[in-house]
């Protein structure tokens, strides 16, 4: 059944197609259409793994173009890594596309949105399925135009359109970043197959110089600093696209791009050290930003920059299944947390969460599963988080301790903020009138579906399965941790999960600060700074966006003045000329007569001239 692979991004291409061109006629059955493709794509993906697991690999689909007589051939990969990523993205697609039937229920775009969903999904499962980086290029572009199809869903809404187009620029320097990068390891080694990276032959600097610049394209994706940007703002899409972005398409092709070409970053230590520490950097960052938000998308997405920047991290200090366990199990918590926070605004029709509060008693589904979602990223043994983020920071213990102790205050920050979310949001007393409401069914079966996997997905990866996950990840060398992992790093990952955990409860529930209110005074700048998300947007706007608006301001009064301005010149000219030269056709035959008898006349006077002249 692997070579059907190629099949599975097949079905929600024309899921996309049948919606978008006879939606209108379907209406409410275009979701099942596209749920339906999902589901064909998923038992397809698991029927991909079985063969993979037979012994069947990778096979190619023929030769596109040749360039500088270089062969470009297309292909299917199916390693590991394809397995692992067809089956997360197929599980969370479906589960996503289920939820939406109720979340987009009342929408009068019902069958557009299905459509762009069953697109990004298509694109993302051919960004996984890609064997070349071309080939990975063309559908990278598919799912940056989904993303801004989608992120401006609402586009009547001014912040909609606006956020839309913000991802879709701030995205595009990353992706004009990967496509020199493409060009320069092709001018390098004449070939661009995955396959062949780990025999690529060159000139150190220009395989250096690309990996670098393919990995500005991770950046821009996975929305890493300085690229980060886009991501809080695409909030202004429904939640469930939101859920989608974060959990198993926009963000995640970036960290997968990286482990993809893991191999070419392994073979020089610069690039992985860049790739560290841009991941550390991003991780710390935007955990602090998430824990004095009070937007519960906003929160969710500043969380997501964090995670994504600890997989960074863990692929940069050469912890390749532990950078791509992380993403996997990240997948399930996280759109759990984004399909668990549409619900709660779907019942209480606002995101502020300073107006919320005893939510658990009256969404119980919901509360229940979002409480097992925070447990799971806040790294509470034995959810699934644990597993992976402790991996990470197992890797990173040693060798690289200033790398260490980022992932593990950023491990900190991240159980208080969303301890913080979950206590704000789901208890304590309620601090506004909302009416409050449970969601259909049809958003809370993937609830559960999706709380099942944030509960037991990193057991995969445990010790008691005897690292099984690392094992199927494992990169051309045996799993390097078989040995018992080490107890002072999980102690100090249980450790900073419960004190996140317990600072959270002692001041949004207990009401205790330990800090004197002159100390706290102190630190208002720290809170604004916070606030304010370190000015990056303000600095961007001063600095890069105001002056190129000036630049197309004053381009226009250019082109108005100079170009505009001689090419209209020229044109009333010759008008004016035509229009005195009009006059002349009157259309009375004694007018012509007179010119007529006026050229004869000038005709005589002139030959009378010449003769006077020559005698």
């Amino acid at each position: 059944m692997v070579n059907v692979a190629h099949l599975i991004p097949l079905f929600p291409f024309l899921a996309f197609w049948v919606n978008i061109l006879l939606g209108k006629t379907l209406h409410r059955a275009s979701a099942w259409i596209s749920i339906i493709a999902s589901l064909i794509s998923m038992v397809l993906s698991i029927s991909t793994a079985q063969g993979f697991l037979a012994g069947a690999g990778s096979y190619p689909l023929g030769t596109w173009l040749t360039f500088f007589g270089q062969p470009i051939a297309f292909g299917v990969i199916v390693d590991p890594l394809t397995v692992m990523m067809l089956l997360v993205v197929t599980v969370v697609a479906t589960l996503i596309m289920i939820y939406s039937v109720g979340y987009m229920g009342g929408d009068p775009h019902f069958s557009r949105y299905f459509a762009y969903m069953s697109l990004f999904t298509a694109s993302m499962l051919g960004l996984v399925l890609a064997d070349n980086l071309l080939m990975l290029y063309i559908f990278w572009e598919g799912v940056g135009l989904c993303s801004y199809l989608l992120i401006a869903f609402w586009f009547e809404r001014p912040a909609a359109a606006r956020a839309g187009l913000k991802a879709f620029l701030t995205t595009r320097i990353g992706d004009t970043g990967l496509l020199l990068g493409i060009f320069l390891l092709f001018a390098a080694t004449g070939s661009l197959s995955f396959t062949d990276l780990s025999k690529a032959n060159g000139p150190e600097w220009m395989l250096m110089a690309a990996a670098l610049l393919i990995f500005s394209g991770a950046v821009g994706k996975s929305a890493q600093f300085p690229l980060h940007v886009w991501l809080p703002d695409a909030m202004e899409g429904p939640t469930a696209v939101s859920a989608l972005i974060h959990a198993a398409t926009m963000v995640a092709a970036g960290v997968y791009l990286v482990a993809r070409c893991f191999v070419l970053f392994a073979a020089h230590p610069v690039c992985l050290e860049v790739v560290a520490v841009m991941g550390g950097i991003s991780a710390l960052m935007a955990a602090s930003i998430a824990s004095v938000n009070n937007d519960i998308k906003k929160v969710l997405a500043y969380s997501t920059i964090s995670q994504l920047g600890l997989m960074m991290l863990g692929l940069g200090v050469g912890g390749y299944s532990a950078g791509t366990f992380h993403l996997m199990t990240h997948a399930f918590f996280k759109a759990l947390l984004f399909l668990c926070a549409g619900s709660i605004i779907h019942g209480v029709h606002t995101q502020d969460i300073r107006l919320m509060g005893g939510l658990f008693y009256r969404m119980k589904t919901t509360g229940i599963t979002f409480v097992i979602g925070t447990l799971a990223i806040a790294g509470v043994p034995p959810l699934s988080g644990f597993w992976s983020k402790d991996e990470i920071l197992a890797q990173a213990f040693g060798p690289h301790p200033v790398l260490f102790i980022t992932a593990l205050l950023t491990s900190f920050l991240t159980a208080f903020y969303m301890a913080r979310l979950m206590l704000l949001v789901l208890f304590g007393k309620s601090r506004s009138e909302l009416q409050t409401h449970e969601s259909p069914v049809t958003m809370r079966f993937p609830l559960v579906v999706l709380s099942f996997f944030a509960l037991f997905a990193g057991l995969l990866g445990s010790p008691w399965m005897h690292h099984a996950f690392q094992k199927f990840l494992a990169f051309q060398v045996p799993y390097p941790s078989e040995e018992a992992p080490s107890k002072f790093v999980m102690g100090l990952s249980i450790g900073v999960s419960l004190l996140g955990i317990g600072l959270a409860y002692s001041i949004y529930i207990l009401h205790r600060r330990f800090l004197p209110e002159g100390i706290r005074a102190q630190f208002g700048w720290l809170y604004r700074l916070l606030m304010n998300k370190y000015y990056i947007d303000e600095i961007y706007e001063a600095v890069f966006v105001q002056p190129f608006l000036r630049l197309c301001r004053l381009s226009f009064r250019f082109d108005m003045a100079a170009i505009d301005g001689v090419v209209n010149g020229i044109a009333n000219l010759v008008r004016r000329a035509g229009g005195i030269l009009r006059r002349l056709q009157s259309g009375f035959v004694q007018n012509y007569l007179l010119i007529q008898t006026i050229g004869v006349l000038i005709v005589i006077m002139t030959l009378l001239g010449k003769l006077c002249f020559q005698f």
